[in-house]
Parts: structure tokens; C-alpha cells; sequence
């Protein structure tokens, strides 16, 4: 098949322009963000489709629906290493190929999630806001912070993305203790059997495991509660796996020490509760927004692309 007689539907404009630009260039391409009524659209090229280009952020993915409205969709490559939000078993189903974007994102989704965690252990961004509303001048000396060092880093999901962040704490000179459903006796942290023995023994709990329905709300009021005053919640995973109103009660009533957040369960919807806290560290998804990983990701979903509309096996393949 010639390269411009393969339809690519592209989502939504939040994919990064490197990707859009490379599919253009090469592939005949369908908007979705820009049509004035989805439903009528797709009912008008739903059947010339053969790929859809989309990411596995929240607010784009893939739903049940969508893919029942593409007969002849063959592939969905998605920007992101998280595929929660693309309905894999219905893509499944009809034999098409999902492809992500793994491993070229670790290093820099671990990198900020360790930031997360020393911005609120030593309260940065709330130092930042202090001296900037002219406290330090009328108030004086800001509060003590938290050292990290000697403190435990307990990660739940020892994945990819977890034992990046692990080799990133341990510099910090913090003891790793994780918890994971299968075992991992290649590395020498300490690993426990539940997620609320790992929540007691953790000074700063970090999430780095996948989304979707089973790890919905896994850290909910009982783990956040054996996390106990002086334990924080950095999240770099999904929002889903946080019951978000069992995280707002918990630092209300003061149950934790505070939270860093990347993800939010409805994003990109913050709820105020989280923003008026001065214990609460928000950033608006950005771990995997570096211009060097974000290149290599969409150089990543195009060869993907490519691969398949040249007969050739994908990269990264899900299923």
C-alpha cells in the first residue's frame, strides 16, 4: 500500500507537532478535534480509516465506541507508555494492534517524581510562594523542611519507571522499600507482601504503577491512613489509583504529612481542596514533558506507524 492511501484519524490536537508533522508528511491524516460534530463525521470516514493516532492521556485514548466506529481500523498507536484510557480488550477483540511508547520515557517521569518528593520534603514551592509574598520580610525565618536522607522511599510498582526511581533515591541516600505483585529477586530492596505494610514502614510513598480498573483507587482512606503524620504521597502513576476524596480527608485531618501530585483523578481538573494546601505539590502532568523525551516519543509512535503501513512488525506492540 502506498504510504497516502493509508488513513491515519489523529484524536487531538495535544499530540506533540514533531508527530503530527512526520504523519502529515507521509500518511493521508483526518482531524477529529477540528470537526464541528464527532458522531457525524466519523459516520462520514469512520470506514476509510485504517490507524488512529491518539495518546493515553485521560482526556484522549480509545474508547469501545470510538474503535466500533472504525470497521476497517487495523492499528492505534498511542503517545505514552500508560495505555489505561485505550479500551484494549474491544481492540483486542477485532485483532488490532496497539502500540505504545515504553522505555524512552523512565528517566525523566523518574526524575520528576523525585523532585515531587524533595519539593515537598523540603518545601520548595511553598518557600518559593512565601519569599515571593514578602513573608521572609514580615514573618521571618521560613519552617524547617524534612530531610530525606535515612528516610524510606517506599514505591509501589517496581517497574521500569520504579527502579529509576529507586537508583535516584538511593544517591539521596534513602532506604527503597517496595511493593509489587510479583517478586523481584534481582534487585536488593526491601519488598513487602501488602501495599499497608509498605504504607507503615514509608516516610514518602511513591506511586509508579499503572492505571485502569485494577488499581483504581488502590491507594485509598486505609492505606492513606497507614501512611500515617509524617508520611507524604508523591504520584507519578495514574490519577485513578488515588481515591482523590480519601487523599483531600486525609490531609484535612491531617492523617499525612502532605502530597506531590503529577496526575489528578479527573483531570485536568484539580480540585480547589488540593490547590489552597500549602502541603500539596501540583504540577499539571508533565513527567514525561522534557523536549528530549518527547521527541523520542514520537519518533517512536511515527516508526511504529511506518513499520505497520509498510507490512513490517511494530515496534512496541501491547497486543
Amino acid at each position: 500500500m502506498a504510504l497516502k492511501q493509508f488513513n491515519v484519524l489523529i484524536k487531538g490536537a495535544q499530540l506533540p507537532q514533531r508527530l503530527l508533522d512526520k504523519v502529515e508528511e507521509q500518511f493521508t491524516t483526518f482531524r477529529l478535534w477540528e470537526a464541528a460534530d464527532d458522531e457525524a463525521y466519523l459516520q462520514e470516514i469512520g470506514s476509510q480509516i485504517d490507524a488512529l493516532l491518539t495518546s493515553g492521556n485521560p482526556v484522549m485514548g480509545a474508547s469501545a465506541d470510538l474503535i466500533n466506529r472504525l470497521p476497517n481500523l487495523k492499528i492505534i498507536c498511542s503517545n505514552g507508555v500508560g495505555y489505561d484510557s485505550i479500551d484494549v480488550k474491544a481492540a483486542q477483540a477485532r485483532g488490532i494492534i496497539v502500540t505504545n511508547t515504553p522505555g524512552v520515557l523512565n528517566a525523566c517521569v523518574a526524575d520528576l517524581g523525585m523532585a515531587l518528593l524533595l519539593d515537598v520534603a523540603r518545601r520548595v514551592s511553598e518557600s518559593d510562594r512565601y519569599a515571593r509574598a514578602g513573608k521572609w520580610l514580615s514573618h521571618g525565618r521560613f519552617p524547617a523542611g524534612c530531610k530525606i536522607g535515612g528516610k524510606v522511599c517506599g514505591i509501589v510498582g517496581l517497574g521500569s519507571i520504579g527502579l529509576e526511581l529507586a537508583r535516584r533515591a538511593r544517591a539521596f541516600d534513602m532506604d527503597i522499600h517496595f511493593y509489587n505483585p510479583n517478586s523481584r529477586p534481582d534487585v536488593p530492596y526491601t519488598r513487602h507482601e501488602t501495599l499497608k505494610s509498605l504504607a507503615q514502614q514509608a516516610d514518602f510513598l511513591v506511586l509508579t504503577l499503572p492505571g485502569g480498573l485494577r488499581t483504581r483507587h488502590l491507594i485509598d482512606a486505609e492505606i492513606l491512613q497507614a501512611l500515617g503524620p509524617q508520611g507524604y504521597l508523591i504520584n507519578i502513576a495514574r490519577g485513578s489509583v488515588v481515591d482523590e476524596q480519601a487523599l483531600i480527608q486525609a490531609l484535612e485531618s491531617e492523617q499525612i504529612a502532605g502530597a506531590a501530585l503529577d496526575v489528578f483523578e479527573h483531570e485536568p481538573a484539580v480540585p480547589q481542596a488540593l490547590q489552597k494546601r500549602n502541603n500539596v505539590v501540583i504540577t499539571p502532568h508533565i513527567a514525561s514533558s522534557t523536549e528530549e523525551t518527547m521527541r523520542a516519543m514520537a519518533d517512536l509512535v511515527f516508526e511504529n506507524l511506518l513499520a505497520f503501513a509498510q507490512g513490517e512488525a511494530v515496534l512496541t506492540r501491547v497486543v
